[in-house]
């Protein structure tokens, strides 16, 4: 409730001809006083910004101790490796400290032919397949695995497109000695 008070003046008005006195009264409010003051709204400003601070960084430090405590807790990892190539196998000649043995008047009792030189043929023709592959850039890089066993070859490992596949297997046709090609090269 605003507080009223009246206030009494005399006022001496003068004009030409005269001078006389004015008794004037007026009436006059005063807010009321009861309310809060501009300092007590600072600081309730204030400590209401400290508490949302406060609050701001509590919820901060949970959250750091949930993930420190999520980082501590063991997790599966699943490792996918690549699948194992066969290794490469490599046959090479012993060295010849005698000739080989050469049979002259014993035909052999089948009537078919003498196959004496058979695995001299077989390492010959490994040895040139490896070199073969090895000396193209493409092919060296496969892990493509050959194996000789009478002239037949046998083709292991993967690459990526049919094309490769049978550019390997044009490749060790192509060789002196080469009787047949299993290619058994997968695509993938």
């Amino acid at each position: 409730m605003a507080e009223r008070e009246t206030e009494h003046r005399r006022i001496v008005v003068e004009t030409p001809d005269a001078r006389r006195e004015v008794e004037r009264t007026e009436a006059v409010r005063y807010p009321d006083r009861s309310g809060i003051s501009g300092a007590a709204m600072a600081a309730i400003v204030v400590g209401v910004i400290a508490l949302a601070a406060i609050i701001i960084l509590f919820m901060m430090n949970q959250q750091q101790t949930n993930d420190s405590t999520a980082a501590q807790q063991p997790s599966t990892t699943i490792v996918q490796q690549p699948a194992q190539q066969p290794p490469v196998i490599v046959e090479q000649p012993a060295p010849a400290t005698q000739p080989a043995p050469v049979i002259v008047n014993n035909p052999p009792p089948s009537g078919g032919s003498a196959s004496t030189t058979s695995g001299t043929d077989d390492t010959t023709i490994q040895a040139a397949i490896d070199k073969k592959i090895s000396d193209d850039p493409t092919l060296s890089s496969l892990g493509i695995t050959a194996m000789v066993l009478d002239g037949k070859v046998t083709l292991t490992g993967v690459v990526k497109t049919e094309a490769l596949k049978a550019r390997v297997e044009r490749a060790v046709r192509n060789i002196k000695g080469v009787k047949s090609v299993d290619n058994q090269i997968s695509v993938g």
